[in-house]
């Protein structure tokens, strides 16, 4: 039988999974003709393979249904994971958006606090859509408590969407079960009236802001089960604003949630416990579980060790301190963080272990442990990389057990399959990605790199192979979504991987286990797990203080992901080739000597020179000897030499690649300019055609007034760690060759820090005066710690980054004759940095968040230097976000903007931009972009034309 049809034979789930993983690829990815075409494309592989003889027409057929069924399979999905509301309600998507509401359901998911905001997820029942009335009206809502309601008409249309008692008639049993403790809540019948209709279950997101310190104890009683009546606003998930940036809502839809319901305070939320116990129990008590080893990991260890702790052992990330994390995460050490096959190994391990040392029976032991692992995995967080290492423990225990199926890629190859049928958008989960891709790389890799690492003892040639094939397995997938990588990631996950599995999760596990009933040892177990604690988190820190380690990529095509694995499986297998037939004994000259004499050099034969041992004979032998012998017919010296070529091959073009993703930007002589959406702030992006990257401001979360303790969350929201910084590193910048401070104001200076922080930067530039807050004094600390050089700007002065771009400086002004530069300046609008650029023969005018006091001195500037009219301008960034106090029509007048470009944020308070700003602009027959209403506005500049785009049409934001 040929070897296509034998490899299919050997390992038929394999095959079958492959090509389910293509057609749900493909349904992802492509719709409309174009899923018909690749669709078509892809049924072709199977048919072409069965007529070049590689595999039967029967396989064929069986590959071809696999990826149709996985395409139908998916658009099915996809057809029925879309909301109800509108429909229900009556009202379209952009209607309902900020919309009062109130919503009963059960809340379906765990229930997290961070700060002043309590998140939870709820599988809608009912809900309606409140509006005031013209009249008030009285209503009787219980006739048996006499409540009644005389304040407000509430208007509601009712959708049926929850579970199967929600589903009941209210005539029902338990329909007046759940009415009778909904009025124990306050909320009941009153709340929401109307004909109810029967649907499937809607999740949304809700969103609580607690109000006062005292409603945490409240929120801390809520819990997975509850039923609840909300009443609060609907909103719908933000969109990706920037091209590459983070879409939330396209996040939310692979959970299958459209909408986010906001509530504020604990008084928007009546909850009432279960009617009756349900199969979601479970999950309710596995939530009990988790949080009362959470309590008892912070009861025993001190912060940031709990935090830590939790998510070592516990599965609990939540509470993980964020700088923990950062420091983890640039060196690929967030694996170790999260719960994965190596804890469900170890935990396999140990029970079997122990269960041995009961002396129960093989297969008792393999059957206890198997029904112990769903247990581990609710405990741990049932996460997508927990939940594979799961499955795949418990089929492989079950293979043991009957002696079946024992090949582990057909036991990978099922996981991925069963996770995929019970919910296909795992597929675009990284941990589902990440998890599957280096199990199955460490099967088909390490074995061609085991002999690369022969000289070395057994324990340490192991090691280095798998840390460094799952190093370079993950690489694609790492640059593909986080943009970095760390060359000492591979020492690191050698050395701390293994002290961080053997020492410091065993030491976690056992004082967790010990608490309770021996809090004297455990307290010791705690001091020597802190103090390997403190070693780690030394030694993360330190190497992490080596930046030049840390490579920035932008994110490659999926071809250059599939072209980086076939050519790093054609190095290591030449190399295994080579290093097979070099080591590899030729017997040749005596082709009758016993077959168990032929040994590897190096290997012992036997005590007294003793020949014919009938010890069974070392696989590695046995496989060294098939592939010389299998090479009888080839000069041994022509083999290598092949072997050696096809490796030096593989790997410049491997080299080449590499080369290629890193250097991935190709202007061809064009430069871009992107005025980014960063909210309620200004930030835009140069690359001149000579490749050399401008930051104009970094924008900047603004906030009012210094936040209570208990308010400040984990994590919160920076748009310049959360928006900018991600951004940059997407599109494969490495270095800032400088940054342009137009002036001190939080919305401009506030994300710069990140920037300073995380990546490097050759100069700033600023309007050489200072503000007196601390986030402004602790940039220009982190600029300075960091070698940046620091340029104050002034009008006139000229800086060229290349030959076909130059930045003129037009403001501030030079300081007054016994002024002296870097004071503070309280009115930073007025000193902000304006200047033109000029870039392949076109105009630009830069403006911060000038005033027209500042304008009106630089046109008093131009009429005294004999110019009348400024050169005309392309694009013009309108000054202070499209307030009043700037952009005058005599501006205006005298630089004959041809496109305007108005950076906003999205419902700001500040009303910008302003209508009379709005009307000169119209009068002056400019065309206006707004990042408010288009997102990111991108520019290429060639010498002919400028090529405009932007991220949202107008209709996206209606």
């Amino acid at each position: 039988m040929i070897k296509g049809e034998m490899l299919m034979n050997r390992r038929p789930l394999l095959s079958f999974t492959i090509c389910w993983i293509a057609g749900s690829a493909a349904g992802c990815m492509f719709s409309g003709r174009s899923l018909l075409f690749y669709l078509a494309g892809l049924l072709l592989l199977p048919a072409i393979w069965a007529v070049s003889g590689g595999i039967r027409w029967r396989t064929a057929a069986v590959f071809g249904l696999a990826i149709a069924a996985a395409v139908l399979y998916w658009e099915w999905s996809e057809a029925r994971n879309v909301s109800l509301l509108p429909e229900q309600l009556g009202r379209s998507a952009n209607e309902l958006n900020e919309a009062n509401v109130t919503a009963a359901g059960v809340i379906a998911s765990p229930v997290e606090r961070d700060g002043d905001r309590v998140d939870f997820t709820v599988k809608l029942s009912r809900i309606g859509l409140e509006r005031q009335g013209s009249q008030e009206t009285e209503t009787s809502a219980n006739v048996e408590t006499g409540a009644k309601v005389a304040t407000k008409e509430k208007v509601a249309v009712v959708v049926a969407a929850g579970a199967a008692a929600d589903a009941a008639t209210l005539g029902s049993a338990e329909a007046d079960s759940e009415t009778e403790a909904e009025a124990e809540t306050g909320v009941g019948a009153d709340a929401i009236t109307g004909a109810e209709e029967e649907a499937k279950g809607e999740l949304v997101a809700v969103q609580i802001k607690l109000q006062e310190e005292s409603e945490i104890a409240v929120a801390a009683l809520w819990q997975r089960g509850d039923r609840v009546v909300i009443e609060g606003e609907l909103a719908q998930p933000q969109i990706a604003r920037n091209f590459g940036g983070f879409d939330y809502r396209a996040y939310l839809l692979t959970k299958k949630i459209h909408w986010l319901l906001k509530g504020s305070g604990t008084a928007s939320v009546k909850i009432a416990p279960p009617a009756s116990w349900q199969l979601s129990g479970i999950l309710r008590w596995n939530d009990r579980m988790r949080a009362t080893l959470g309590a008892e990991m912070e009861r025993l260890f001190e912060e940031p060790h709990a935090g830590y702790m939790k998510g070592l052992v516990i599965g609990i990330q939540e509470d993980l301190d964020p700088e923990t994390f950062k420091q983890f995460s640039q060196l690929g050490l967030t694996h170790i963080l999260a719960i994965s096959g190596m804890h469900v190994a170890v935990y396999v391990g140990v029970i079997l272990f122990l269960l041995r040392r009961c002396r129960f029976t093989r297969e008792t032991a393999l059957t206890v442990t198997l029904l112990l692992v769903p247990a581990y995995v609710l405990l741990s967080g049932a996460g997508p990389s927990v939940v594979r290492a799961g499955i795949m423990s418990m089929i492989a225990l079950l293979a043991a057990r009957f002696a079946i199926l024992k090949d582990g890629m057909n036991i990978l190859a099922a996981a991925a399959l069963m996770m995929l049928v019970w919910n296909p958008y795992l597929l675009l989960s990284v941990s589902f990605q990440l998890s599957f891709l280096v199990t199955a790389g460490l099967m088909v890799y390490t074995p061609l790199a085991a002999p690369l690492f022969r000289c070395l003892p057994n324990w340490l040639g192991s090691a280095l192979s798998v840390t460094i094939i799952a190093q370079l397995v993950s690489f694609p997938l790492t640059i593909y979504y986080f943009n970095q990588f760390s060359l000492l990631s591979f020492a690191a996950n050698l050395l701390l991987v293994p002290f961080i599995t053997f020492l410091v999760l065993p030491l976690g596990t056992l004082a967790l286990l010990l608490g309770r009933f021996w809090n004297t040892t455990a307290l010791l177990t705690v001091q020597l797990a802190e103090l390997l604690n403190n070693a780690t988190f030394a030694a993360v820190e330190w190497v992490n203080g080596f930046t030049a380690g840390v490579l920035i990529w932008a994110s490659p095509s999926l071809l250059w992901i599939c072209l980086y694995y076939y050519l790093l499986y054609g190095v290591l297998y030449a190399l295994k080739r080579r290093t097979e037939i070099t080591l590899a004994p030729q017997y040749m000259e005596d082709e009758t000597r016993p077959l168990a004499e032929l040994e590897l050099p190096g290997n012992s034969r036997g005590k007294a020179g003793n020949t014919s041992s009938n010890k069974a004979v070392p696989a590695a032998a046995a496989n060294s000897r098939r592939a010389a012998l299998a090479l009888q017919a080839f000069p041994h010296s022509d083999v290598t030499r092949w072997s050696s070529l096809a490796a030096m091959l593989c790997a410049a073009s491997l080299a080449l690649l590499l080369y290629r993703g890193y250097n991935a930007e190709d202007l061809n002589g064009t430069g871009a300019i992107s005025y980014l959406d960063v909210g309620q702030g200004d930030s835009i992006l140069i690359t001149t055609p000579g490749g050399a990257h401008i930051l104009v401001d970094g924008g900047g979360t603004v906030s009012f007034g210094k936040k209570e303790a208990w308010r400040i969350r984990r994590s919160p929201f920076e748009v310049g760690a959360k928006t900018l910084l991600p951004l940059l590193k997407q599109r494969g910048i490495h270095r800032l060759d400088a940054v342009i401070l137009t002036h001190g104001d939080q919305d401009h200076a506030g994300g710069l820090q990140a920037v300073l922080e995380g990546m490097p930067v050759s100069a700033l530039l600023f309007n050489g005066t200072l503000a007196d807050t601390e986030p402004y004094t602790k940039l220009m600390t982190t600029a300075l710690a960091a070698g940046v050089r620091l340029y104050p700007v002034q009008q006139g002065m000229v800086l060229t980054p290349d030959e076909a771009a130059q930045l003129h400086f037009l403001w501030p002004e030079p300081p007054a004759d016994g002024q002296t530069l870097l004071n503070e300046v309280e009115d930073q609008n007025h000193e902000s940095v304006v200047f033109r650029l000029e870039m392949n023969g076109r105009s630009f005018l830069f403006t911060g968040d000038m005033d027209q006091a500042a304008e009106e001195a630089i046109l008093q500037s131009a009429q005294q230097a004999g110019i009348q009219a400024g050169k005309p301008i392309d694009i013009l960034k309108v000054a202070h976000h499209g307030s009043k106090t700037a952009t005058s029509a005599d501006w205006l007048t005298f630089w004959h903007p041809a496109a305007a470009v108005i950076s906003a944020g999205v419902n700001n308070l500040y009303g910008h931009p302003n209508g009379d700003v709005l009307a000169r602009l119209e009068d002056a027959n400019t065309e206006v972009y707004r990042t408010d209403q288009h997102g990111e506005v991108q520019l290429r500049v060639g010498k002919k034309a400028i090529i405009m785009r932007h991220k949202l049409n107008m209709k996206d934001t209606e």
